[in-house]
């Protein structure tokens, strides 16, 4: 299989969430408060010791990449992306009118050759089959060519180039979210890549924190503007990137994912949509 250079979905598993509200931008970390955070401030109401020890207990710290980070950086980006198999065989259809109409087509051909009921009744059933088995061969091809470029190294390809960087969110001690930012020098942009959110701690505002993080990195190196793009079913996800300031630029549902072969049963059965955002940070 050939693996071309990674230029594909920073989305794996994101996370929308309600919370607004990020203070500090120091450059190697930030921490993220809780549900305290939208309680009275310290200047009016001090904290107990359970309290205290409660929201430190729920706090977010994002820092840059370490090398042993590497095995659980690894495991949270392939759950995330074998997360999105089903995501695409079922989610994925409803975004697919015309593939839709393709699928009621053949069931109504397999009872116009057939004329059986029972064939006709099984034929969604194998064709979702067939969806299901072409959608993981395309994602786990996918996967292999990641795990074989940028996320095999993660140190040479975002720790030491200028202008990219690589951050894991860290919450009771252990890693649960990773991102990406890879600097473009001819269009002067940044591009958000990987972010991924282990499916365990949902909801506590990671997914918008490493996002915010990647802003902050452009804006302290200049960056005109950041950029992403995302294969994302969930609308969940395309809420947190407008969240953060994107907008959509552009839309194809004829996606081509790295790994695949595109034969035509590969096209019948796998298909994807894929947007891309931008966020201007100023005027060139």
């Amino acid at each position: 299989m050939h693996c071309s250079s990674p230029k594909m979905v920073c989305e794996t598993k994101i996370v929308a969430d309600e919370h607004d509200a990020i203070p500090g931008t120091k450059k190697d970390s930030m921490i993220v408060s809780s549900s305290h955070m939208w309680g009275p401030s310290s200047a009016s109401t001090a904290l107990n010791p359970v309290e205290d020890r409660d929201m430190k207990k729920d706090a977010v710290f994002i820092r840059e990449f370490e090398r042993g980070d590497h095995v659980e950086v690894r495991r949270i980006f392939n759950e995330g992306i074998t997360e999105r198999i089903p995501n695409t065989v079922f989610r994925g259809l409803r975004q697919q009118p015309q593939t839709q109409f393709l699928y009621a087509l053949l069931t109504l051909m397999c009872f116009v050759v057939t004329k059986s009921f029972a064939l006709t009744c099984c034929a969604p059933f194998i064709l979702m089959g067939a969806r299901y088995y072409y959608s993981r061969k395309v994602i786990l091809g996918y996967l292999d060519c990641a795990l074989h470029t940028d996320m095999a190294d993660i140190e040479a390809y975002y720790m030491k180039p200028t202008g990219s960087c690589f951050w894991v969110a860290m919450l009771e001690g252990r890693v649960v979210g990773i991102v990406a930012a890879q600097g473009r020098e001819d269009d002067n942009t940044v591009e958000l890549r990987r972010m991924s959110v282990d499916a365990r701690y949902r909801g506590k505002g990671i997914a918008k924190s490493l996002g915010r993080r990647v802003l902050e990195f452009a804006v302290r190196n200049n960056y005109a503007a950041v950029v992403l793009g995302t294969t994302a079913v969930k609308m969940a996800a395309h809420k947190l990137y407008e969240s953060l300031g994107f907008r959509r630029t552009s839309r194809s549902d004829d996606y081509r994912l790295p790994g695949m072969s595109r034969t035509p049963l590969e096209r019948l059965f796998f298909q994807i949509r894929h947007s891309r955002y931008r966020l201007q940070l100023r005027e060139e």
